[in-house]
């Protein structure tokens, strides 16, 4: 309806036009204008179902939650082999823990007895494998720069020796006095490192060596009190006894210097390449071939069975890893440091048999282990003597 009216005022007309709408126009207007506000303001129903999480996570939070998801330890080791002030201590105690953790897995999984160069040709040939694998991909080259060719290839002759008059001493003369005459390898070590890398040999340093030597003394001296007494009943082999006893001694003696020079020899060898891997590699090319000779000149290959030739690869590796760490501590601290380490293995042994109630915790066996541990723990707290970078 619409509707127009005049006014008349002051000689003016004004026209007012007025117009209405009816109901159902004015709805259709309000429903035009509001119904556009009504469809961006509307969101459809969300439930745990309908929505889409992406697939890819960005990479700052990849990145961070890989970094949380690192063990202790992969940490643990990171800092061993980085070079702090403590790394070289740490990496020659992993190395001894290595070696008895090997002790442990053989009295544990001694399925058949292996022969002695047999087992060292199969350990020797994992480890040349995995330092061969291990050099390969860091970049490294295989035999070393020039210049220290010469020092690797005697570490290399020092090394086997050392190994092949420990082994001709396990066969001819009882495993305790085999193991004291070994014990004496960080001594020529120290005394060796003196003499051809002129290091500093510290009394402090020569008194700890002395303190865990002694304490070894005190381990074995009751088994070797018993082998002494069984000697004048009669009861040991004629191996053990007159020319023959002597020679087996000077040549555990040999092995004990020959060891000493190849600690030397390893700490030369790292230091020079940079890379410790490549003593161990160096090692490991002449001591597998030189074991397969002696195998087949022995005659004393046996086929081992399932496990036992587990157990055989088991321990190779693990004699990979304590050769590596062992050359790493050599190549970051001074030899008289951590060759007093090296004794941790002896006290750990007597204190897993003494646990396992294999030996007898007799007075003897526990200050030796104390002499030990006191004298170690000494050497690691005091730390390291070279200049940090």
């Amino acid at each position: 309806m619409a509707s127009a009216e005049a006014v008349n005022g002051s000689g003016e007309d004004h026209v007012v036009e007025m117009v209405v709408i009816s109901d159902s126009a004015a709805a259709d207007a309000v429903s035009e204008e509001i119904t556009p506000l009504l469809t961006n303001a509307e969101h459809p129903k969300i439930d745990i179902f309908s929505v889409s999480y992406p697939r890819k996570r960005p990479r700052e939070q990849v990145t961070k939650l890989a970094e949380t998801e690192i063990s202790l330890l992969t940490r643990f080791l990171s800092w061993s082999w980085g070079g702090s002030r403590y790394s070289g201590l740490t990496c020659m105690a992993l190395s001894s823990t290595a070696y008895f953790t090997m002790e442990i897995l053989v009295h544990i999984f001694s399925v058949q007895s292996i022969p002695l160069f047999e087992t060292a040709f199969t350990r020797c040939t994992i480890t040349l494998i995995l330092s061969y694998i291990w050099l390969k991909r860091t970049g490294q080259p295989i035999f070393g720069p020039p210049q220290v060719r010469k020092l690797l290839l005697l570490r290399a002759v020092t090394g086997y020796l050392s190994m092949l008059s420990f082994i001709y001493c396990i066969k001819r003369l009882p495993s305790s006095q085999a193991i004291v005459l070994s014990c004496t390898a960080p001594i020529m070590a120290s005394i060796l490192a003196r003499m051809i890398l002129h290091e500093q040999l510290k009394i402090a340093e020569l008194g700890g060596l002395a303190c865990s030597f002694f304490g070894v003394l005190f381990m074995f001296r009751p088994i070797i009190a018993t082998q002494v007494e069984l000697d004048k009943a009669g009861e040991i082999d004629k191996y053990f006894r007159g020319r023959n006893h002597i020679y087996a001694i000077l040549i555990g003696l040999f092995s004990s210097i020959t060891a000493g020079i190849s600690y030397c020899l390893i700490r030369a060898g790292a230091k020079s390449s940079d890379q410790p891997v490549l003593t161990v590699f160096s090692f490991a090319i002449l001591a597998t071939a030189a074991s397969a000779v002696c195998t087949i000149a022995s005659q004393e290959f046996l086929l081992p069975g399932f496990y036992s030739f587990l157990s055989m690869v088991l321990l190779g590796v693990l004699a990979f890893l304590a050769e590596v760490f062992l050359a790493r501590g050599l190549q970051l601290e001074k030899t008289s440091k951590v060759a007093n380490v090296l004794y941790i293995e002896a006290a750990l042994s007597q204190v897993w048999g003494m646990g396992s109630l294999q030996l007898y915790p007799s007075f003897g066996r526990l200050v030796g282990c104390l002499l030990i541990l006191v004298s170690v723990c000494i050497t690691i707290y005091r730390g390291s003597d070279r200049e940090m970078e």
